[in-house]
């Protein structure tokens, strides 16, 4: 197609409206961009493209607030559609098990409460509470609670406020450890049938003994010797790390989970919920099996991170006779350069380099909260993916992208200007401006009475030079007069060319600190030090009217999200 073309010219102007009332001002590269993705072969002539751009990019910059609106008006619907098919195709997935029946389907959401809820977990739990509604089925949460040394009641009360936030209902709860007596008898029939034995090597021992598919002595021991053993385990005759029950299995098996593997080991940590009643608590690969059966769950969906433990799964349910549910499996949802380990992230904490489970950089629940990430954008980006199985690490770019889409019609726009400096008109009297809360929602509008003095960004003023126009955006032209370390001199110029400038009051502004998170980790998975900024500047002081977590769009700056209302602390979102 022709450049010369007037559609070519046609499709330029409407990318460059649309960039121009998003952003404030249109972007010759953001143009670009939007070009090259509806029809690559423009790249074969980047120059006169450019040269179009420019020029078009020039004519929709000279235009005011109200001219913008009207002739964007024609595309309006368009971009809205193009919008809402994206979202819609998005989350187009083929969500079904195999062999589940409507009306006999239950399964289970079974965290561990030794940290808090991350976008990890969102994907099993949405899945789940798709698959619930489909089938005419129940949704179960199961706090898997069998490790004493690092789980709270704290984590126990933030998975519940934060399921709560997602929208995520549940048909009834239990706990692992309220199973323990029940979880003990089967422990105790597996003994009888020579199907688990205590293992009192070192844990160095047992290690490299699964490595090398090599039995040690404790495997030959009669059911009678193990029994007496469990019972000293269990009556704490034995201490910590000094015995385990391990599963009599085949330790020369293909699949090293089946060498083995420990069953209970002895741990003295006070439980938060069960105090000091029990000291032998059981691994998940025990536990879980025997209280999903015993519960009268059909169906465990999970990751596909453990499918060589499915195999551990249903031996344990075959060798003790109970019902055998499905287990469906799918790739788990994995952000780059970002850490959901609940030990490494205890580390940062303990190491102060992050702020705490809540820490903006982090994608845990609390934190893509805390920055005005939404409940919607979280559940599209745990959907997006479907219950396929391949692997892949998303950029937190696409949760901010799908979020920004959800904020953008809602999110008012107000100014802010970092490293504020000083502007003085010479000849400005009182001046009333009147902005518009949103370009194109009919939200309402800020009032202000100016004067004199207005503060503009450090990056707008190094940029303005003696004898430039620019134009404090929806107020008035100004032309630069002088420049020195304090403030920008200048006067009022008519004139419709010129940087569009934010701007605030000199007697209305208020002082604030964004907080700007990057991702904590680099490509090697090391800390970031640099990961977290702060930017100081200046807000209008409608900011004094917000609700505290609601998130605005600092015209070219970004969205962000009132953190602290008291501080003026914001969080910046994106973009």
């Amino acid at each position: 197609m022709s450049l010369e073309n007037d559609e070519i010219k046609k499709l330029v102007r409407k990318f460059a409206l649309k960039n121009a009332l998003d952003h404030g001002k249109a972007i010759e590269g953001a143009v670009v961009s939007r070009m090259i993705f509806v029809d690559p072969s423009f790249k074969a002539n980047m120059k006169a493209l450019s040269e179009v751009i420019r020029e078009q990019v020039d004519e929709v910059n000279r235009l005011d607030r109200a001219s913008l609106e009207k002739e964007f008006a024609q595309y309006a619907g368009e971009f809205k559609a193009a919008e809402e098919k994206k979202a819609e195709t998005s989350s187009k997935h083929d969500f079904s098990v195999d062999g589940a029946e409507k009306g006999n389907f239950v399964t289970r959401f079974p965290p561990e409460p030794g940290g808090y809820m991350h976008i990890g977990h969102t994907k099993a739990v949405f899945i789940e509470d798709v698959l619930r509604k489909k089938y005419d089925g129940k949704l179960v949460l199961y706090f898997d609670d069998t490790n004493p040394d690092n789980e709270r009641q704290e984590f126990v009360d933030s998975f519940h406020e934060d399921l709560d936030w997602l929208g995520i209902t549940f048909d009834r709860e239990y706990y692992a450890s309220d199973h323990m007596q029940l979880i003990y008898e089967h422990a105790k029939r597996a003994i009888g049938l020579g199907k688990a034995y205590v293992c009192t090597c070192r844990r160095e021992t047992i290690g490299k003994n699964r490595l090398e598919g090599t039995a040690c002595e404790h495997k030959a021991q009669s059911a009678e010797k193990n029994a007496e053993l469990w019972q000293m385990m269990l009556d704490g005759k034995l201490g910590d790390n000094e015995a385990i029950l391990r599963l009599n299995s085949d330790i020369k098996a293909v699949n090293t989970t089946m060498r083995d593997p420990t069953l209970f080991r002895i741990k003295r940590a006070k439980h938060y919920r069960q105090q000091e009643k029990y000291i032998v608590w059981p691994t998940y690969d025990f536990s879980a099996p025997i209280i999903d059966s015993v519960e009268g769950v059909t169906d465990v969906l999970r990751s596909k991170e453990y499918e060589m433990r499915d195999e551990l799964y249903f031996a344990v349910l075959d060798i003790l006779g109970l019902r055998k549910p499905r287990i469906t499996s799918f790739a788990r949802l994995d952000i780059s350069n970002n850490v959901t380990s609940k030990r490494k992230v205890r580390a940062l904490i303990a190491e102060n380099k992050i702020g705490g489970w809540d820490d903006p950089r982090l994608v845990t629940i609390r934190a893509l909260r805390r920055r005005g990430i939404t409940v919607e954008a979280i559940r599209e980006l745990a959907l997006s993916t479907g219950m396929g199985k391949a692997e892949s690490s998303i950029s937190i770019d696409v949760l901010l992208n799908m979020n920004r889409r959800i904020i953008d019609p809602v999110a008012k726009h107000l100014f802010f200007v970092s490293g504020p400096v000083k502007v003085v008109i010479s000849d400005e009297g009182e001046r009333d401006a009147k902005l518009r809360l949103h370009p194109v929602k009919d939200i309402g509008f800020r009032t202000y009475e100016t004067w004199d003095e207005f503060y503009i960004s450090r990056e707008d003023a190094d940029a303005l030079e003696v004898g430039d126009t620019a134009r404090l955006k929806d107020l008035m032209a100004i032309k630069i007069v002088s420049k020195d370390e304090k403030a920008v001199h200048a006067k009022i110029f008519q004139s419709q060319e010129g940087r569009i400038v934010q701007w605030v009051s000199g007697r209305d502004y208020v002082e604030c600190t964004v907080l700007v998170p990057g991702t904590p980790l680099d490509d090697k998975e090391n800390f970031r030090e640099d990961s977290l900024k702060t930017v100081d500047g200046y807000a209008e002081d409608y900011v004094e009217k917000l609700e505290e977590h609601e998130t605005v769009q600092f015209e070219r700056f970004g969205y962000c999200t009132l953190d602290d209302k008291e501080a003026m602390r914001f969080v910046f979102v994106s973009k």
